[in-house]
């Protein structure tokens, strides 16, 4: 299976285009950025496709993260892989941005509790943490960091994600041991892949994945009545 992955939920425009069984991607492509991935998404994309033979018709599927993260960029991934898999006539399935952080962490096997967390501001992230053998200690949630350590208990934790300094940092300050494994504004672009080739496109639906509530509220207050 061939899978072109793509990543703009955080801090990072990405895609890749990984072959199931291989340990590197056929072609990839990562770059920084808060802003602009709606600009940069689809040269990039041209970019990466253009690598590899066979570009979009040898392509089987399109993964792409679907949150928690930016409102606008998620809505800027998610359309161009639905787009490119219409176009294709493949199935699109979507890959939750905290599991792309767990899922190396949990590859490697090493000891602690896996956790991601994703800085989410004013003093909240967003958190997921699975123990050895896979039992989940805390879902995909918006917390405060006192309350993430409270649920983690009594260590210790391996942390991932752009959050894991600040979490770390928390869970030191309450005594419990922390292990930085990265510092990352955005997943790897390749696990993406790797999580999109094993999802149901029939479970893992390429659609928005928000933790918190909108910001901007209605104001009813100020609402005209309807004739």
């Amino acid at each position: 299976m061939r899978v072109l992955a793509i990543d703009t939920a955080l801090g990072a425009c990405s895609a890749c285009i990984w072959q199931a069984g291989d340990t590197a991607p056929l072609a990839s492509e990562s770059l920084e950025m808060e802003r602009g991935h709606a600009e940069t998404l689809l040269p990039l994309i041209d970019r990466v496709t253009a690598q590899v033979e066979g570009g979009f018709e040898g392509l089987d599927r399109i993964a792409v993260t679907v949150g928690p993260g930016s409102y606008t960029g998620l809505r800027v991934g998610i359309s161009a892989a639905r787009g490119i898999g219409l176009a294709a006539g493949i199935p699109v399935v979507g890959v939750a941005t905290l599991s792309a952080f767990l899922a190396p962490l949990m590859a490697n096997e090493r000891r602690g509790l896996f956790t991601a967390a994703i800085d989410a501001k004013h003093g909240h992230i967003y958190i997921q943490a699975i123990a050895p053998g896979g039992r989940t200690i805390i879902a995909p949630s918006l917390m405060s960091y006192r309350d993430a350590i409270r649920m983690l208990g009594s260590g210790p934790i391996l942390v991932s994600g752009s959050a894991a300094a600040m979490l770390a940092a928390e869970a030191r300050a309450q005594g419990v041991e922390a292990r930085i494994s990265d510092v990352a504004m955005a997943p790897d672009i390749s696990w993406v892949a790797r999580l999109g080739a094993l999802a149901d496109p029939n479970q893992a639906l390429p659609k928005p994945l928000y933790l918190r509530d909108p910001d901007a509220k209605p104001q009813d207050g100020a609402r005209i009545a309807r004739q």
